[in-house]
């Protein structure tokens, strides 16, 4: 196994008396297409918001590429690679998926205040932009509003707004929620086509997603992680199935 790119190491986070995560000790390889399961209320979007920097843990370090992040500030973290995807459907509704993506690589590139400059000033920026959508098949609906478009294009919006950060690790918390089953195939056949170098974790409460999708597979409990392994493992350890898969498929 190749070097992790992401590694947290002994993550521990409380809300007053109220431990919600516990001791976690992760390791994603570049590449990695891992995923974070377990019951409801079992951390699992605290320990996203943690890697990210939404929150602060309590003790235990989190590294990027070997550098310890665990202090840095949340854009910076973006700056060097680490994005999870954003809720565009609430921030961007009246823009269109082109303007949305473009703003977000002037960001990138620091020029967002010249976002509002003739459009001859972007062609570059509109270039990269047009290309991210249509490598998430929304190149059709690059003129649509986005307050227009289907949930599951508008998550796949979601997507490529992070995917304008370059990203080196793209963090997804649910990213089928809310989306019809026929359109949540296609949302994750389109991540399964992303850059193999991408190193991707996503939070997932469908299992037959999470099976297909996943080389490895986190599962957390009350906080702490109680298995890490291969899908075939986790799928047949009884623990597994007694606090999440027996509740999920009960």
């Amino acid at each position: 196994m190749s070097e992790p790119v992401l590694k947290t190491e002994s993550l521990h986070k409380s809300f007053g008396s109220l431990e919600v995560t516990r001791s976690v000790s992760i390791e994603l390889p570049r590449g990695a297409r891992h995923a974070l399961i377990g019951p409801n209320g079992a951390g699992k979007t605290t320990l996203i918001n943690l890697i990210t920097g939404q929150l602060t843990p309590d003790s235990g370090r989190i590294l990027l590429d070997g550098a310890d992040i665990t202090a840095t500030p949340v854009a910076a973290r973006v700056h060097r690679g680490l994005t999870r995807t954003f809720q565009i459907n609430t921030l961007f509704p009246d823009l269109t998926p082109i303007e949305a993506v473009t703003m977000a690589v002037c960001e990138r590139e620091g020029k967002a205040s010249q976002f509002w400059r003739p459009l001859t000033a972007h062609a570059e920026a509109i270039g990269e932009a047009f290309e991210i959508l249509t490598r998430l098949r929304l190149g059709d609906d690059a003129m649509r509003t986005t307050r227009h478009l289907p949930y599951g294009k508008q998550r796949l919006l979601e997507m490529a707004l992070a995917l304008a950060t370059k990203p080196k690790v793209l963090l997804l918390d649910e990213p089928a929620a809310g989306v019809p089953k026929d359109e949540s195939a296609m949302l994750f056949s389109v991540i399964a086509a992303l850059p193999e170098d991408m190193t991707i974790l996503f939070i997932e409460h469908d299992m037959s997603i999470v099976f297909t999708f996943a080389t490895r597979i986190v599962v957390l409990v009350s906080g702490g992680v109680l298995l890490e392994d291969e899908p075939d493992v986790v799928r047949s350890d009884p623990r597994v199935r007694e606090v999440y898969l027996g509740q999920a498929h009960g």
